[in-house]
């Protein structure tokens, strides 16, 4: 069985699509729909009640358009509010904080793991606690850092004031360091991380300033490739897979052994909306896909419902 239906990405701005990069490369038969509520970004400084709210109204319009599945690809409405969207809608719901989680909780040698992210997702806890479910032994040092969201969303990613910013952000969790990049005041190894875990899907996008502040010892994790592969595992469990993904295609059954479709896959196709400025949308979303994805279109959500949201 196939599901050519498109898989529904949300996020509260542009940050969302660095999962929706990684989706396209993982699943390159799946069409999708992205949609961000850059009207009202940042969520990290909401309150969670705002948070959950704005999530349910942003991902019943993808529920309207009849997507097959849903990535929260919000760290904040992960933490805050994944278990409500869960139950309110009749269809697969994955959110990004377990799949990071358990990437860096892999990735540390020494069980000491650094995590920034928004107010409000380091106010759940809730990376800690995943990551703690992994791996009891390992320390999560986690930091909020209110100021990267604005810079993205405003398509700053490089030049002086964003590495000073960056800098500024990481301070804490790193130690001030000297122009040849060592300790100006020498930690002790046991109080030093060796993996920085990007808690924003916003982050991504700062990531070769991120990696140049924090130094070649540290490793850095975002969730975006490890929500792609929780994702793929998801829809082929669900047999929700597109026609012509590893499952089968027409000239090839899979490496799964399933039969291969009797008529061609159709092209995916692709659909990007935003409730806020549709040019700075476009402008990002540009320059991570270039021409792939021609236009963005604006679109109003309306106020959630009580079951408004339930699929099928």
């Amino acid at each position: 069985m196939s599901d050519p239906r498109p898989i529904g990405v949300f996020d509260s701005g542009v940050g969302g699509l660095t999962v929706l990069r990684e989706i396209l490369r993982r699943s390159p038969a799946e069409s999708t729909i992205y949609l961000g509520d850059n009207a009202r970004a940042p969520y990290g400084t909401r309150s969670d009640d705002e948070v959950r709210r704005f999530s349910t109204e942003s991902i019943d319009a993808l529920v309207e358009r009849d997507v097959k599945a849903i990535v929260v690809a919000r760290n904040t409405s992960t933490a805050v509010a994944i278990g409500d969207l869960r139950r309110r809608y009749d269809l697969p719901v994955l959110g990004v904080i377990r799949p990071g989680a358990v990437t860096a909780s892999l990735t540390t040698r020494n069980r000491r793991v650094g995590v920034i992210a928004t107010p409000a997702t380091i106010r759940s806890h809730a990376y800690f606690a995943a990551i703690k479910d992994e791996n009891p032994a390992v320390e999560v040092y986690e930091h909020a850092t209110p100021a990267l969201v604005p810079m993205v969303e405003a398509g700053l990613i490089s030049g002086p004031d964003v590495e000073a910013a960056v800098a500024a952000a990481l301070a804490p969790l790193l130690g001030e360091r000297n122009e040849d990049g060592e300790f100006i005041f020498p930690l002790p190894s046991s109080a030093r991380i060796d993996t920085l875990l990007l808690g924003c899907t916003h982050y991504p996008l700062l990531r070769p300033v991120l990696a140049a502040a924090a130094g070649d010892r540290i490793a850095i994790v975002d969730s975006a490739s490890a929500t792609a592969s929780a994702l793929s595992e998801l829809l082929s469990i669900n047999a929700l897979e597109a026609p012509g993904s590893s499952r089968g295609t027409a000239a090839d059954a899979g490496h799964a052994g399933h039969d291969a479709p009797r008529e061609p896959a159709a092209a995916p196709v692709h659909v990007q909306l935003t409730t806020g400025d549709v040019a700075a949308f476009r402008a990002i979303a540009e320059r991570m896909f270039s021409e792939a994805f021609p236009d963005v279109s604006s679109v109003e959500l309306r106020p959630a419902t009580s079951g408004a949201g339930l699929a099928r």
